[in-house]
């Protein structure tokens, strides 16, 4: 792998209670992240496309520990997300490359499938500084169920010349829906919308 890897954190959020009602089965949300380094901190350069490889890289290797984590089939997966921190050395830019359409492809491998754009979000921090990473249905975009995020905290990280990099996968939608539209069992996911 390319990415200079410092730390992976993985984890699940599982919802089991909700306004005194019982989730069955509780709804599941699991996030990899990785620190990595950012080759280009410091510097301005032209042509990100070494971030955005690196990206491809880590939208496989998290993608795939999020749906291990979740000990779930890839078709099981039901929506997912992408976030990036650039530390202060770095620039927006560099989150935008490493989240470029290149992380996703490998991503919907991991979670079979994945007709739906998916959601990101990008922003400049450091160690500690929270990061939400936004979810939507993985195949069909109106399915408002899935609207949602995650929330990552990293106490070390992104240090100035880092890059905190975070994948969310899901096998539910929020708990307790209802708020209408398209549902999860009606979606075809043939047009990424619908």
């Amino acid at each position: 792998m390319s990415a200079e890897i410092r730390k992976i954190a993985v984890w699940v959020e599982e919802t089991h209670l909700e306004m005194n009602r019982t989730i069955a089965p509780p709804t599941r949300k699991a996030v990899a992240v990785a620190v990595i380094a950012n080759p280009f901190a410091g510097q301005y350069v032209e042509d990100l496309a070494p971030l955005m490889d690196i990206g491809a890289e880590l939208g496989a290797l998290l993608g795939e520990r999020c749906v291990k984590a979740l000990g779930i089939a890839p078709a099981q997966a039901e929506s997912y997300g992408k976030a990036a921190m650039v530390g202060e050395n770095g620039e927006l830019e560099h989150a935008a490359a490493i989240l470029h359409p290149k992380l996703g492809a490998p991503l919907r491998t991991a979670v079979e499938k994945g007709a739906a754009l998916v959601p990101s979000s990008k922003k400049m921090g450091g160690p500690g500084q929270d990061l939400d990473v936004p979810l939507g249905h993985k195949d069909a975009a109106y399915v408002r169920s899935h609207f949602d995020g995650v929330e990552v905290r990293l106490n070390d990280a992104p240090r100035p010349n880092e890059i905190m990099v975070a994948v969310a996968v899901t096998d539910s939608g929020r708990p307790l829906p209802r708020v209408g539209g398209l549902t999860h069992a009606d979606a075809t996911g043939k047009d990424g919308l619908r």
